[in-house]
């Protein structure tokens, strides 16, 4: 039996023995129920609360205007529907950028209210303090750098990050900081691989990358993305693994055709 069937529940601790012993750690996003039940089912390592659903649940253009309640309430299903998997959520912008205080007080009520396994919060050398003082209190803590779709204003675009040396440069002492503030993992997002190789040579704890190349520790996709449901989006870093849209459109296609010809329901359908 191998390592990954006798954790029956994965932890921080989970993590921590998949990087030591070479195991690759999967990762996906969740907003709902009956989709984390799915995922859970198959296996997947991690499941993440993304502020993402700002984005393809609410269809909103940035993960800005998602909000605390909104990021809870999404997560209380998610946790319904989990067994396995470790459940992290995003903390929404504007719920840590404040203060170490504020951060801390959010990081608290996400946990007590949803039943998670940690939160996650974007950033690096600017938000150790707060990782710090989470950490502190016993809230597992996910770092996220690179990319960092809640900066995406003051980046101006989506480009990679970290492809000049001065950049390469604070995105390791980014990782640093955050090992430090007592992060037990850390999002590496769209950066070249060879820097994400370097990173996460650099620490003890395992990196999750997302177009961070194949070095990462484990891999993150959105779920949508990856199921070809949303066919607006596909960066070269998103294999799609089914074509969920030409599923759904062929089948609502059918059951239009079944209603209007009155062969939906049959007889064996019927009470």
């Amino acid at each position: 039996m191998s390592t990954e069937q006798i954790i029956k529940r994965i932890t921080t601790k989970s993590f921590y023995l998949f990087k030591k012993r070479g195991i690759k750690i999967s990762a996906l996003t969740a907003y709902d129920f009956i989709t984390a039940k799915l995922l859970d089912e198959a296996g997947v390592d991690l499941l993440l609360v993304g502020d993402s659903l700002s984005n393809v649940f609410q269809g909103n253009e940035t993960t800005l205007p998602v909000t605390m309640d909104e990021m809870i309430y999404h997560t209380k299903a998610v946790t319904k529907g989990t067994k396995r998997a470790m459940v992290v959520v995003d903390m929404p912008f504007m719920s840590y950028q404040l203060s170490v205080d504020e951060g801390f007080r959010n990081a608290g009520r996400i946990m007590k209210e949803t039943s998670a396994g940690g939160v996650k919060l974007e950033g690096g050398e600017r938000i150790a303090e707060t990782v710090r003082k989470i950490t502190e209190a016993g809230i597992p803590v996910m770092g996220h750098i690179g990319l960092t779709p809640q900066s995406i204003h003051q980046f101006g675009s989506y480009r990679e990050r970290g492809k000049s040396e001065e950049e390469a440069n604070e995105i390791l002492k980014d990782a640093k900081a955050l090992e430090e503030a007592g992060a037990f993992s850390i999002v590496l997002e769209k950066m070249p691989a060879e820097l994400a190789k370097k990173v996460t040579a650099s620490l003890q704890i395992p990196t999750i990358g997302i177009g961070a190349g194949n070095y990462c520790d484990g891999q993150i996709l959105v779920t949508p993305d990856m199921l070809g449901m949303n066919t607006d989006f596909h960066p070269r870093f998103v294999r799609y693994y089914a074509q969920i849209a030409e599923t759904i459109d062929k089948s609502v296609k059918q059951y239009i055709n079944d209603v209007r010809k009155s062969e939906f329901p049959n007889a064996d359908e019927s009470y």
